[in-house]
């Protein structure tokens, strides 16, 4: 712990002498990563107990999908832009990298503006963006798209597979095979997002969610918090996370998502097709969607053999629980996504909790 020790250990005793059974979903990859480095978990009694979420934005993304990009860049003559977390990831029966080292040409950006510029500086290449992540990620590639409008980049398209939290977050509450009793919301996403989506998952499902922070203390207020609203027996939409995150959320980053992208359905690892929890580009932009100017094909989803990255990201099982797990699975031989991703469940368990057997 790195914060102030004497509040931190005061909010440790009182998560300690709680009595009350509740499982407590982080919903963000960033959370996850941050609860196994912390060693969270091992503070915890056996009454309270974390399970990770979908909130890792490449470990959702359909196998499909996947496969799909991979058709992509094998059989176009373009360039495709993508951030790096992407490059590993494994299809069905290749990655991006494998067709990168077979002479595709996959370059790895920090932006979508790198890819804008990347298209304007190669005129007679046509230069696809990979759209991955949530509501986070989603506006700065609405404003490439607008800037690529602005100065005439008629080569530069976006291939978008991103996705919307709250969306996922309800079929989280109303699956009976996932146990979850609280969301320890994402503070990324909530920046954008604000509060109102949570509330009325809350007024639906009269369950508590609230926005936390990535440090030690804030997810341990979190957690608190949310024990509080237990004993209370009073479930709100909280934010623990003022500091970063406000109750309308960022009215700018909202206006560009609905300029350029609509809702379609959408399919997630591990839980399907989601209604409306998908971002397509309108048809006023239609010139920048990739789906429609290389007609990408629709590829139906074939489960990786023997991973069970679908039931980490919905809570059902632990990394640990997963037979691949450290051992044909890692790092340096990733067979699911949640082993590749920096976000990823396997990942940060497998770097953090690598011999300790089941996490709570």
């Amino acid at each position: 712990m790195n914060n102030n020790k004497a509040i931190v250990q005061d909010m440790i005793k009182e998560i300690q002498s709680d009595r009350q059974s509740i499982s407590m979903m982080e919903v963000c990859g960033t959370h996850t990563m941050a609860i196994a480095k912390s060693g969270i978990k091992d503070l915890l009694p056996d009454n309270i107990k974390l399970i990770s979420g979908p909130g890792c934005p490449v470990c959702v993304t359909a196998q499909g999908d996947i496969d799909a990009v991979i058709e992509l860049v094998q059989q176009q003559d373009l360039i495709l832009a993508t951030f790096g977390d992407m490059m590993r990831v494994p299809g069905t029966r290749s990655s991006l990298q494998e067709a990168r080292s077979q002479g595709a040409d996959i370059r790895v950006v920090y932006s979508p503006m790198d890819a804008v510029e990347m298209a304007r500086t190669n005129p007679s290449q046509e230069v696809v963006f990979l759209g991955i992540g949530f509501e986070t990620t989603a506006p700065p590639v609405g404003a490439s798209i607008e800037a690529a409008r602005a100065m005439q980049v008629s080569n530069f398209s976006v291939l978008s597979l991103h996705k919307l939290v709250p969306p996922a977050l309800e079929i989280i509450f109303s699956d009976p095979d996932i146990k979850v009793d609280a969301l320890i919301c994402p503070g990324h996403v909530s920046l954008v997002i604000g509060l109102d989506p949570y509330r009325e998952l809350v007024n639906k499902y009269q369950k508590p969610c609230v926005i936390t922070g990535f440090d030690d203390s804030d997810i341990l207020q979190g957690i608190l918090m949310i024990l509080l609203q237990f004993r209370q027996q009073q479930y709100r939409a909280e934010i623990q996370y003022r500091r970063a995150v406000k109750e309308d959320g960022n009215p700018v980053a909202q206006s560009v998502l609905k300029r350029i992208f609509k809702e379609v359905d959408t399919r997630w690892r591990g839980i399907g097709l989601i209604p409306g929890s998908g971002l397509e580009i309108r048809e006023e932009y239609i010139e920048f969607n990739a789906r429609y100017k290389f007609n990408v094909p629709d590829i139906e989803d074939v489960p990786i053999k023997g991973c069970s990255c679908g039931e980490i990201l919905t809570g059902k099982i632990s990394p640990h629980d997963c037979p691949l797990f450290g051992s044909a699975c890692n790092p340096l031989n990733p067979i699911g996504p949640c082993m590749v991703s920096h976000e990823g469940a396997c990942a940060a368990y497998y770097r953090y909790t690598p011999l300790r057997g089941e996490i709570r």
